[in-house]
């Protein structure tokens, strides 16, 4: 067998254990896997939040230290630097 025919073999065998994998996961938990970090109800307990999630509230707490931004109520803005309605 060549070298190449050897490779294919095994990347389509790989790629066919992760999706049956996948699919008695599936199965087996009844919903899929929660891999985002936003939607993931147990990492959202520990606390654990993205990177990009951080840096907007970061940005948002420096932005309520202006007056001009916000109307004095920096728990009501948003990420979006607008005040809550």
């Amino acid at each position: 067998m060549s070298n190449i025919l050897v490779v294919i073999l095994f990347s389509i065998g790989a790629v066919a254990f992760f999706g049956i994998a996948l699919s008695i996961t599936l199965m087996v938990k009844g919903h899929h896997i929660e891999s985002e970090i936003s939607t993931n109800p147990n990492m959202k307990r520990l606390g654990i939040k993205c990177a990009v999630q951080e840096t907007r509230e970061d940005i948002a707490a420096e932005s309520c230290d202006n007056d001009s931004v916000c109307t004095g109520n920096c728990a009501g803005c948003d990420i979006d630097h607008s005040t809550a309605k």
